[in-house]
């Protein structure tokens, strides 16, 4: 079978004289119908899951007032419970050389997703949301997502450079399908996952995106998740007022992402197993719902009603304080989900209260609250994701709105910098692994001959003897000894086999020494040299090593640079997979 449906794939391409660009568009289609159909099933599971659990679906909060505070604590921690029992069932399907994660496998993988982790760890997520648990649901959707296109590329027998891709394409399907967002949906991938915007990527992950949203809009009744009002226009003085809100969004965001590190790292200190850990976490949830039901859920629901309806600064501030509690709880029990979603409802309460401050300040200059609410959401995504881009297009998808952009972009970008400048944390690790790439690279362009400049052990005056010359040579399996004076300057190499020549002809060399075998014109590497500069002596030289002089008019012998240590930095500066 799998023999007759790769022929009929070459018959196709060779018929239709399609290239491997174009079949690539094509599988992106496939993918994004795929992901959304995915999404959609893990969405109608939540819903039944949560029918089965409490007699009622829809929101959250909603389902937490309507429950009685008893059955409010109990809840989160019996399906925390439950989704840690899942996750141990999820273990023994673990492998050591898998890459669990979508984004490892596309960034550093091959593309392979595995199929019964992905399953089973999706299941665990289910109950950890459908009782409460403050967390994404964006996590999982999109881990499905990618696992069918990884399914897809492999059961097309796509080598691993597109099956890598169609697991980008996967993921964009799935973002777009959480979100209702094509555009950022693609370049969350692009910016985030792949690291690159070439079109050879980058067209059918958008190709996938688009699909994935005629798909959700066409066969399900779903609705974007956050209904935003009209963004007010913005006069020139109070843009000033989005660049302050960026910088506390990029400043507290690298905050929000250690406080998710405190707490797992914590929870992981605890003798206890997975499962009482993640009841733990769920139960922190119950209790704090019993003042606040908007700590269940991932706040979908919260954010729509701040966009809308006026709410009091200690209303907000409460909420944000307890939403900051269940969050760190769950996440840092180890329940499976997202914290994209928690993300943009810390950054619409932040910019909601900055919001409330200036008006109260300036209440004739600024515009309403929500409208801090909304760039407050992109800033602080901004911060936590260091994907800027990202996150200006997805608010900008979400309201539709060119009066947003300027505000928008301003923010964003300020987060960005000001998240960066504070500490390295990211939402994704992928990003961590990349920036320090980058930043090895960028070292890398820089490294001079100094940085690789090791002992030269085998350095003899110009009046050794050829015993004494021997002796080091068979100590140090080389091809050249070098040769320096007293004062350590450079004068040129002795050759092995010149001396062993001599010694087999059997030619007298009692009263020979170094001086008569120096080769004076003899190839030098200087401190400053550049990578690409000493590459180019090396290619030019069979040899292991080369020696390193002070400066050409001060050959004061410095050491040597091994070739091995040389190809090392530059394959490092030219990554390929």
């Amino acid at each position: 079978m799998l023999s007759f449906l790769l022929k009929l794939r070459t018959r196709a391409q060779t018929l239709f004289r399609m290239s491997e660009s174009h079949t690539m568009l094509v599988w992106s289609v496939v993918v994004g119908v795929g992901g959304a159909l995915s999404t959609i099933a893990f969405r109608e599971g939540i819903s039944l899951l949560q029918l089965a659990i409490s007699g009622q679906s829809g929101s959250f909060v909603g389902m937490a007032r309507r429950l009685p505070w008893t059955e409010r604590i109990w809840l989160p921690a019996a399906g925390g419970l439950i989704a840690g029992l899942l996750l141990l069932v999820a273990r023994r399907h673990t492998d050591k050389n898998t890459h669990t994660d979508y984004m490892e496998a596309v960034a550093i993988g091959d593309g392979v997703v595995p199929v019964r982790l992905s399953f089973w760890r999706s299941v665990s997520s289910l109950f950890t949301i459908a009782s409460g648990g403050s967390i994404g649901r964006e996590g999982p959707m999109v881990q499905l997502a990618a696992l069918c296109g990884s399914l897809i590329g492999r059961w097309a027998h796509l080598d691993p450079a597109r099956l890598r891709l169609l697991v980008a394409c996967g993921a964009a399907a799935g973002i777009t399908s959480a979100y209702s967002a094509p555009i950022a949906g693609a370049f969350f991938v692009t910016e985030i996952v792949l690291g690159s915007m070439a079109m050879e990527s980058f067209g059918p992950v958008v190709v996938s995106a688009v699909v994935a949203n005629i798909t959700m809009r066409e066969f399900t009744r779903y609705q974007p998740p956050y209904e935003m009002p009209a963004f007010p226009p913005v006069t020139g003085v109070e843009v000033l007022l989005f660049v302050a809100l960026g910088l506390l969004c990029g400043a507290a965001a690298p905050q929000f992402l250690r406080m998710m590190d405190v707490s797992k790292a914590a929870f992981r200190k605890l003798p206890l197993p997975l499962p009482v850990r993640l009841a733990l976490g769920g139960l922190v949830v119950g209790i704090l719902s019993v003042w606040s039901p908007e700590v269940w859920g991932n706040g979908y629901s919260v954010v729509n009603s701040i966009l809308h309806s006026p709410w009091t600064w200690t209303a907000l501030i409460s909420v944000l304080v307890f939403k900051l509690i269940a969050t760190a709880a769950t996440v840092g029990s180890g329940a499976v989900g997202g914290v994209f979603t928690p993300t943009l409802f810390v950054g619409a309460v932040v910019g909601s209260l900055f919001g409330f401050a200036m008006h109260s300040i300036w209440p004739h200059g600024t515009s309403a609250p929500f409208a801090y609410t909304m760039v407050g959401m992109g800033a602080f995504l901004a911060g936590a994701t260091q994907a800027p881009l990202m996150a200006i297009l997805m608010i900008f998808e979400m309201t539709l709105s060119y009066q947003v952009v300027l505000p928008l972009m301003l923010s964003c970008v300020v987060a960005y910098f000001v998240a960066r400048a504070i500490g390295k944390n990211s939402m994704y690790e992928i990003t961590l692994h990349r920036n320090r790439e980058e930043q090895e690279r960028s070292r890398l362009r820089a490294t001079q001959m100094r940085e690789l400049i090791r002992p030269a052990e085998t350095v003899v005056q110009p009046g050794a003897t050829v015993q004494e010359m021997t002796r080091v040579f068979l100590e140090y399996p080389v091809k050249y000894l070098y040769v320096a004076d007293a004062a350590g300057a450079f004068l040129g190499v002795v050759a092995l086999k010149d001396i062993t020549s001599d010694l087999i002809e059997k030619r007298d060399t009692s009263e020979r020494t170094a001086a008569d075998y120096l080769q004076p014109h003899f190839d030098v590497l200087t401190p400053d040299m550049p990578l690409g500069v000493a590459l180019q002596h090396f290619l030019a030289f069979q040899g292991e090593r080369l020696p390193v002089v002070e400066s050409v008019a001060h050959p004061t012998l410095a050491g040597v640079v091994y070739k091995t240590s040389l190809l090392d930095a530059y394959f490092r500066l030219n990554p390929t997979r």
